[in-house]
């Protein structure tokens, strides 16, 4: 167990990795937990602590650090579309994604079935708000607030919707209306009108607020290094990245190598668009891009920047990216083996918490677009192909997005297997596959030291052991953990890498226990 190989640091290792302003309120709690009576010894089971023992030392305060939200864990999003008529039901399509790596899921709507299918299932929820309704957002706080209180509130927290989009490229969008430009100043009401709505309900720090822009919104995009914002935008750029920054949201931008190689094949490399140029492309100021995605990303950044936003944290999120199946008689690049060229480095790059030329240590949160093709969708046939899946559920291409600890053992398919999945009266917690393992040892560290878990099973010798890897020992624990108290939505967060599974993901001789 990887735990015990480390817990000669004891609780204070652990706890201390976990941020906190406030350390000297905090010491004495730490000291109480670091006692020495409390470690838990290499190979002596007999010396562990007893959940008795242990809960009298455990502060309201440090329960609250360890199983409150955390921030900067690495995740996959998809974009989940519904214009198509052969689509499977939401609560299949939630029963399936708790099988992959996907932990983000980003809607168009509020549609209620999707919300609801959601409930209990680990995923975190983007939804948004539809251009057409923005305007009615922006008239008054009430009217966001009515719509908050019908839409999104009935939900919560058993759906964790972490964010609202407040619209979709609406900057860049025609009212199909009435074919005139949008009003942007309807849209940053908006934001600010949800944004009071969620501080007077204390939602603010667990929902944010923002809105996916176009790449369209730039004045250009290369060199990355000198990219601005388009001069007619600079105004309501400025106000929403100033509200960005101030509420902590990220910026998210609908970034697509593919439309820009479509439009310019004889100028733009493949493989670079692909996410695979191995000798790369020189800015002036001498970062070197191997894809284009992070020039895009950097060329976003460098706006932002050019704004006065340079010194301020503003995260960039890609809210969407990805490439078509299939397209119209010239789009040659359409094609099925560059879908899956495309998304099979896009969720590598998504993994691998690395940033861009510019800011190599920021992490750029990705969402994939898409779930599904989508036949009802406007536009040429590239439109209604970026799917992983086809509307029957059948795969379009394989991409690999299973995992070996997720619920329904990492079957990525809409048959019977993933519509029959158990829902009796029994709920588990395991782990999220994609959070980071430095995070997971430390609730490990927790669940077997103060926590109070019997943790004997994951030891060498127990039926739990193999595989021998840390997210699955504190699957183990954060189950028992999660068990022992009562089996509470809160009790399964661990900093936000805990899932909640109505699969048993008991295995051979290894049993978790449930109720």
């Amino acid at each position: 167990m990887k735990s015990l190989r480390h817990h000669d640091r004891g609780a204070r290792g652990a706890i201390n990795n976990f941020p906190c302003p406030c350390v000297a309120l905090l010491q004495n709690c730490v000291n109480k937990v670091t006692q020495p009576k409390l470690s838990l010894p290499l190979n002596n089971h007999s010396k562990m602590a007893t959940p008795q023992q242990t809960h009298l030392l455990l502060s309201p305060l440090l329960l609250l650090l360890l199983l409150s939200p955390l921030r900067g864990i690495s995740a996959i999003g998809i974009n989940y579309g519904t214009l198509g008529n052969n689509l499977p039901p939401p609560k299949r399509v939630a029963q399936l994604l708790q099988s992959t790596l996907i932990d983000k899921v980003k809607i168009y709507d509020t549609n209620p079935d999707i919300l609801q299918a959601f409930s209990n299932t680990g995923i975190d929820l983007i939804v948004a708000v539809e251009n057409s309704r923005v305007s009615n957002l922006s008239s008054s706080p009430s009217a966001a607030d009515k719509w908050f209180s019908a839409r999104v509130l009935p939900f919560i927290p058993a759906t964790s919707v972490v964010a609202i989009a407040v619209g979709n490229e609406y900057l860049t969008a025609d009212d199909e209306d009435n074919n005139s430009n949008l009003d942007p100043k309807s849209l940053f009401q908006a934001m600010q009108n949800l944004h009071a709505v969620l501080v007077a309900r204390g939602l603010d720090r667990k929902i944010k607020v923002t809105t996916p822009h176009s790449m369209a919104v730039l004045a250009s995009s290369f060199p990355p290094s000198s990219s601005t914002f388009a001069l007619n935008f600079i105004p309501i750029m400025t106000s929403i990245v100033g509200f960005l920054s101030d509420t902590a949201a990220p910026f998210m931008v609908n970034a697509y190598p593919y439309f820009a190689f479509r439009n310019n094949p004889n100028s733009v490399n493949l493989q670079y668009a692909l996410l695979g140029n191995s000798t790369g492309v020189r800015d002036p100021k001498g970062y070197v891009y191997t894809n284009m995605l992070d020039a895009q990303i950097d060329a976003v950044r460098s706006a932002i920047n050019a704004l006065g936003f340079g010194n301020k944290m503003v995260e960039i999120t890609v809210s969407e990216s990805g490439w078509p199946s299939k397209g119209d008689a010239g789009e040659t690049a359409a094609t099925p083996e560059n879908a899956k060229t495309y998304n099979t480095r896009l969720i590598e790059r998504a993994q691998s918490n690395r940033g861009t030329p510019m800011r190599p240590k920021d992490k750029v949160g990705i969402f994939v677009f898409s779930l599904f093709n989508e036949n009802k969708k406007k536009g040429g046939a590239s439109e209604r192909n970026f799917g992983i899946f086809n509307g029957d559920g059948s795969k379009v291409y394989d991409v690999d997005l299973s995992c070996e600890f997720c619920s329904g053992g990492g079957k990525l398919e809409f048959g019977e297997k993933v519509a029959g999945v158990g829902r009796g009266p029994s709920v588990w917690c395991v782990a999220k596959p994609h959070a980071e393992e430095k995070v997971v040892q430390q609730v490990l560290d927790f669940c077997c030291g103060p926590g109070g878990v019997d943790c004997r099973e994951i030891y060498e010798s127990g039926d739990c052991f193999g595989p021998d890897k840390v997210h699955a020992h504190a699957s183990y624990a954060m189950n028992a953990y999660y068990q022992m108290h009562g089996r509470n939505y809160w009790n399964c967060d661990f900093k936000g890498t805990g899932l909640v599974t109505f699969s048993d993901p008991s295995y051979g001789t290894c049993r978790y226990s449930g109720q």
